[in-house]
């Protein structure tokens, strides 16, 4: 089967065909799935042991916070790591910045699986944590954004929503195996073996996954929009200092009725011009309003609620890693019928529904969590993991690569993605810990929800429509 994808506009690049495209779903999946294997293991094992084998001389709610801010301090680095890479990946490539980054994560979390604790070296053993932390962060600051957009530029257009849900399956599957991992360890090792060895088996076992996704990555092929790019030029995109002197010689030559042939012929210039001087922010800012429903929600849903039931509630810590299990199995169901009813209806209705329902099921939510009931709290995680977190991560993943043209795709939507994590997912454990140790009480968190899908509900209902755009252009949505 040989179906072109995103056909080229220009034939001087070669075409690319449903197995590229394969290679390249596969390699988002996997990439992905470390990246969150990566941090949901971090994230379960902040909540149920870090606590005590990294800061044992505190309070068990002080040393739940001081566990959730080394967590947290993953999500500066992303920012940095976002920066860095998303320039170099509108610069040079989206392939090339994929494969380094995918490098960094799984050296960077196979290392935690080897440190020493505090009972080791004493404070060495945090200092050595929150550092492997950083260098994970910054590896996976740009891992997810080049995977959403690799596959957004490959795919063709009415199945865009589709087939970019796939790099969602990733982190599902990533969620899934590292939930498992950690349901299996803590149902099966006394508490003793699981804070002495048990907890090192997680991290280590990523490896194995971290080199069967860098070779896949070896042979996939560049994406064929950064290559019909009209302000690229042997695989490198110029800047626009470059482009502004090559257009003064364009214009000397012509006023000279020469032709120089030290010049590359640019293709849709006037296209450049528009790009390089459209007015930046808007998309951004729309962008970052609906990126804060779905992180918000999964850092308090994934991240606070699993440390929330074992140490507040002090319900067993088997209750709320099953849950996670169960929810990103219905995950695989929930988010491909996103991504077509993404392509059916168009992004904006869904993220309309999706936020309403969400701020609607935050009271009852917790609610059924702190409720003391197991089949209620587990119904609980299982619906909000689903209609709050997967479902938005469906629609977010193909909306934000159309939000944002070819020129500065990758930059921008690692940014939003990473902003919005500092701002929502990141600070949101930590604010939730600090919030409900204060009060005594689970209002916040359902503040918390409510205000986050209200983000992503305005942040909607201003957005334009972007289903179908072209990905080749240069200029953003708005």
């Amino acid at each position: 089967m040989t179906e072109s994808i995103a056909p080229p506009t220009t034939t001087k690049k070669e075409s690319r065909t449903t197995r590229d495209l394969a290679k390249v779903a596969v390699s988002g999946w996997l990439g992905t799935a470390m990246e969150f294997m990566d941090f949901q293991l971090y994230s379960l094992a902040a909540a149920i042991v870090f606590n005590k084998i990294f800061f044992p001389e505190v309070s068990p709610v002080i040393g739940l916070i001081a566990a959730m801010a080394t967590y947290g301090v993953g999500y500066v680095a992303r920012l940095v790591g976002a920066v860095y890479f998303g320039r170099m990946g509108d610069r040079i490539g989206r392939k090339k910045v994929l494969f380094i980054t995918i490098a960094l994560m799984g050296a960077s979390t196979t290392l935690i699986g080897v440190l020493p604790t505090y009972a080791m070296i004493g404070i060495w053993a945090p200092i050595m944590l929150v550092t492997l932390r950083l260098i994970q962060g910054f590896g996976a600051g740009a891992e997810i954004a080049g995977a959403t957009v690799m596959l957004a530029e490959y795919a063709p257009v009415r199945r865009r929503g589709l087939i970019s849900s796939l790099v969602c399956l990733g982190t599902n599957s990533g969620t899934l195996a590292a939930s498992a991992l950690w349901a299996i360890l803590v149902s099966v090792l006394p508490e003793d073996q699981l804070l002495s060895w048990g907890w090192r088996i997680p991290f280590l076992a990523s490896f194995v996954l971290m080199i069967f996704a860098v070779w896949i990555r070896r042979s996939l092929k560049e994406s064929p929009v950064f290559e019909q790019r009209a302000d690229v030029v042997d695989g490198v995109a110029l800047s626009k200092a470059e482009i502004a002197k090559q257009d003064l010689a364009k214009r000397e030559a012509a006023q000279q009725n020469t032709a120089n042939p030290a010049v590359p012929d640019l293709a849709g210039t006037s296209t450049i011009e528009a790009a390089l001087h459209q007015r930046k922010g808007k998309a951004f800012l729309i962008a970052l309003g609906l990126r804060f429903g779905q992180a918000g929600n999964s850092g308090l849903i994934q991240t606070f609620l699993i440390g929330y039931l074992a140490t507040v509630l002090l319900v067993d810590k088997s209750v709320g890693t099953t849950a996670i299990v169960y929810g990103s199995l219905l995950g695989f169901v929930t988010i491909p019928i996103m991504g077509i009813l993404g392509d059916r209806f168009g992004r904006r209705p869904l993220y309309l529904a999706l936020s309403t329902l969400t701020a609607l099921f935050s009271i009852p939510m917790m609610l059924m969590v702190t409720s003391g009931n197991t089949t209620l709290i587990t119904v609980a995680i299982v619906v909000g993991l689903n209609l709050g977190v997967l479902s938005l991560f469906a629609m977010e993943s193909v909306t934000m690569a159309e939000f944002f043209g070819a020129r500065t795709r990758f930059t921008q939507l690692a940014l939003a993605k990473e902003i919005g994590g500092i701002l929502a997912t990141a600070i949101g454990p930590l604010l939730a810990a600090t919030l409900t140790a204060v009060t005594g009480h689970w209002w916040p968190l359902a503040a918390m929800l409510v205000g986050y899908s209200l983000i992503t509900l305005v942040s909607a209902a201003v957005g334009p429509e972007v289903r179908g755009r072209d990905m080749v252009r240069l200029e953003d949505a708005v």
